[in-house]
């Protein structure tokens, strides 16, 4: 019976993103990772040539999503934060991928195609605002990009009971942010 490559990739995809979400990579083991998807050592490492590639290429799966999922819009900030605050607590083991990467493959991010494309379009899109006057230019768009998506991923899980209350400060935070002086 021929193997489905296309499936078997998929399987160990989803597999990995369960692995990496959960441990990083450091903590993820292969073995845990093959029983999971169905496959074994050796085809993930046919497939992928290495732990690290394997954790790259999850992010790359799910870059777009995490990257873009929400419309960015540079004359409403807060609001942007909102909606990218409602996806991280939507999708939790997305986030933690992409914080696990972040800690263990810095810099790796910065250099996919997808994040050069979706960077470069928010930070032309600030640039124009703050020529606007609509948001304030103290830091420059690239600056103020970072700190946006900080304010937006420090999270930290809050309680049910919190969460509304965190909401709300991740859109007072932007907003004092970005509000030009008068």
């Amino acid at each position: 019976m021929p193997r489905d490559s296309t499936a078997t990739r998929t399987r160990i995809l989803d597999a990995a993103t369960a692995e990496f979400a959960e441990f990083g990579l450091a903590g993820a083991r292969v073995d845990r990772l093959a029983e999971r998807a169905g496959a074994n050592k050796q085809l993930i490492y046919a497939y992928f040539g290495s732990k690290e590639a394997l954790f790259d290429a999850t992010l790359q799966r799910h870059i777009e999503q995490l990257l873009d999922a929400v419309p960015f819009n540079a004359y409403d900030l807060p609001a942007y934060a909102i909606a990218m605050f409602d996806f991280g607590i939507e999708h939790p083991q997305l986030l933690r991928l992409l914080r696990w990467h972040m800690l263990e493959r810095p810099g790796e991010l910065a250099r996919l195609e997808q994040t050069i494309g979706s960077t470069a379009r928010k930070v032309a899109a600030l640039a124009e605002a703050q020529a606007a006057g609509r948001v304030d230019n103290t830091l420059p768009p690239g600056e103020l990009l970072a700190v946006v998506l900080g304010i937006i991923q420090a999270i930290d899980d809050p309680t049910p009971e919190a969460l509304a209350v965190r909401r709300e400060s991740v859109a007072a935070a932007v907003r004092r942010l970005v509000t030009p002086a008068d």
